[in-house]
C-alpha cells in the first residue's frame, strides 16, 4: 500500500487541479456528460474502473448507487480510502487490473470507466471484462481522451520530453472508441464529446457554456470523448444456452462412455 506521505502528496496534486479555474470547468463538464449517458443510478449496482481518489464514484453514492470501486494503484485505493472518511460515503474498494476483473460474471447494473483505456496495455481485453461483469440489458459508459485537438498535442510534447505519464498513453478517436466497444460485443448507444476549448482557463471560462451543445454534434476537437453502450439481453441469453447446451452434451458423452 501507498505510505500516508504519498497519498497526501496525491491529494494534494488531486486538489490543486480542481481549485483551478481550468480545473472546475472541466471537471464539471466531463461529470455532467457522464451523469447525462448514465442517467439514474439509484439503488444499482455500479463498478468503478480505475476509480483514483474515488471523486467521480462519491458523487454517484451520493446519487444513490451501490458503488465498487476498483484501481490497478494502491495509493489511488488509500485515497479514495480517505476520501470515505472525510466524506462519510459507503465504497467497496478492490485493488486489482481492468483487464483482469475479480468479479464474476452479470455481477452490476452499470460499469464507468474515465480514462482507463488510454493507460492500460490491453484495451480490448480490458473492455471485454467490463461487457463480462455487465448484467445483461446493462450499461457501460466509457470517456476517454479524444485524439485531435490542443489538448492530446500538449501531452503527446510532454510524453516525448519524458513525462512518464504521458510517454505510453493512447489518444482515441470517436469512431476507434465505437469499435472498441462493438469488439466487446457491446451496442453502442451515444458518442459525445466534451472539452472543445484548449488548455487555458479564459477559454475554458469563455466557451463551457455551449461546449456541451458542441459536444452532442461533433467529437473532432473533443478533448473528452464519451461512449455509451448496453449488453445485449438475447445475447447474454444465447450465450447461457450455449453454456447449458455443451454441458448437457458432455454429460450425454460421459454417459455414453460409461456405458460402452
Amino acid at each position: 500500500m501507498g505510505t500516508a506521505q504519498s497519498t497526501e502528496g496525491l491529494t494534494e496534486s488531486y486538489a490543486k487541479w480542481r481549485s483551478s479555474r481550468l480545473g472546475r470547468i472541466t471537471d464539471a463538464l466531463e461529470q455532467q456528460l457522464l451523469f447525462e449517458l448514465l442517467g439514474s443510478v439509484a439503488d444499482k449496482t455500479l463498478l468503478d474502473v480505475g476509480c483514483g481518489d474515488g471523486a467521480l464514484a462519491s458523487e454517484l453514492v451520493r446519487r444513490g448507487a451501490i458503488i465498487t470501486g476498483l484501481d490497478a494503484d494502491p495509493v489511488m485505493i488509500a485515497a479514495a480510502r480517505r476520501r470515505t472518511e472525510i466524506e462519510d460515503t459507503q465504497l467497496h474498494l478492490v485493488e486489482g487490473q481492468a483487464e483482469r476483473l475479480p468479479f464474476n460474471d452479470a455481477a452490476f447494473d452499470f460499469v464507468v470507466a474515465v480514462t482507463v483505456l488510454c493507460f492500460v496495455r490491453d484495451a480490448e481485453r480490458a473492455l471485454m471484462e467490463m461487457a463480462r461483469v455487465l448484467k445483461p440489458g446493462g450499461r457501460l459508459v466509457i470517456g476517454e481522451l479524444g485524439r485531435w485537438n490542443l489538448w492530446a498535442a500538449h501531452r503527446r510534447i510532454r510524453g516525448w520530453l519524458g513525462d512518464p505519464t504521458w510517454r505510453t498513453a493512447m489518444f482515441r478517436t470517436a469512431t476507434e472508441l465505437r469499435g472498441l466497444v462493438r469488439s466487446a460485443g457491446l451496442d453502442v448507444g451515444e458518442i459525445r464529446g466534451a472539452v472543445h476549448y484548449p488548455p487555458c482557463g479564459a477559454a475554458a471560462r469563455v466557451l463551457a457554456a455551449i461546449d456541451l451543445w458542441l459536444g452532442r454534434r461533433m467529437t473532432f476537437g473533443a478533448a473528452f470523448i464519451a461512449v455509451s453502450a448496453t449488453k445485449p439481453i438475447e445475447k447474454a441469453s444465447a450465450e447461457s444456452h450455449q453454456d447449458h447446451a455443451s454441458e448437457r452434451n458432455k454429460i450425454t458423452v460421459d454417459s455414453v462412455a460409461q456405458a460402452l
